[in-house]
């Protein structure tokens, strides 16, 4: 396989992707409801159906684990996990913190990763082995060795009601604990800014594997870590937490944050 030419043709198909979400930004919302928070926008199944043919061509065999139209598929040896529209409550309301997240899943593993925030006009990519870049820069996780000189993001999940002491246990530890807490709405972008060194950690319960596959690759390529809540726990797409940081406060901030099983 030449993995830098399928990395290429996967980055420029997330950029004309990119095109769809710019031109419907400008135009009324279509939204719709998964869940009572859970949202999806024309835009959404516009990207997923736009980038479905574009990468069964640039991998034929591959299979494509969208979130739109997943429904229970289970990942293979080789698969691109596929997120259109990252971010869409941000989108729903006009925020710009969108992303489209791709990342190809390659017999047990995630192989590259491309996410596209065309709202800011980001690109971020990373082949394993490679190292992770954004824009054609290469990018690296920051130099902060406390976590009170840290910035930590998270996420809060959809059953929020159901989780909502758990979560708000871990905010408090962490905000007595860091420099700052930040919330955007979007883990695929949250995890390319650790990626970056925009922030120095990030952590969320109740993720997707179409939510971490091309992020979770962006921070091990920028020189990052990526666990469960436990540290000692290796992360695998679809596990119920993920916590990604600079590497150096890794088990600090692991040592705040309670899991509850999903």
């Amino acid at each position: 396989m030449d993995w830098q030419k399928i990395l290429e043709a996967t980055r420029q198909a997330a950029l004309e992707a990119g095109e769809i979400v710019v031109r419907d930004n400008a135009a009324p919302r279509e939204v719709s409801r998964k869940g009572r928070i859970d949202l999806v926008t024309a835009t959404d199944l516009a990207v997923e159906e736009f980038l479905k043919p574009r990468l069964a061509a640039i991998l034929p065999g591959a299979a494509i684990m969208a979130e739109e139209t997943a429904a229970g598929e289970r990942l293979g040896d080789l698969a691109f996990v596929l997120d259109p529209v990252d971010g869409t409550t941000n989108f729903a309301h006009g925020l710009p913190f969108v992303g489209i997240s791709i990342g190809l899943w390659v017999e047990g593993a995630v192989k590259l990763g491309v996410l596209n925030a065309p709202l800011l006009g980001e690109c971020f990519w990373a082949l394993r082995g490679a190292g992770a870049y954004l824009n054609g820069r290469p990018m690296h996780v920051s130099a902060a060795d406390t976590l009170a000189d840290s910035l930590v993001a998270t996420g809060f999940p959809y059953a929020i009601r159901e989780r909502i002491d758990t979560v708000l246990g871990n905010m408090r530890r962490v905000l007595l604990a860091a420099q700052g807490l930040r919330r955007a709405g979007a883990a695929a972008l949250d995890l390319a800014y650790v990626a970056c060194g925009r922030l120095d950690g990030f952590y969320e319960t109740d993720l997707k594997p179409w939510d971490t596959a091309a992020g979770l690759l962006l921070v091990e390529e920028a020189g990052g870590r990526v666990s469960r809540f436990d540290a000692a726990t290796e992360y695998r797409l679809g596990d119920f937490s993920i916590l990604a940081t600079n590497g150096r406060v890794h088990r600090e901030l692991s040592a705040l944050l309670a899991e509850e099983e999903s």
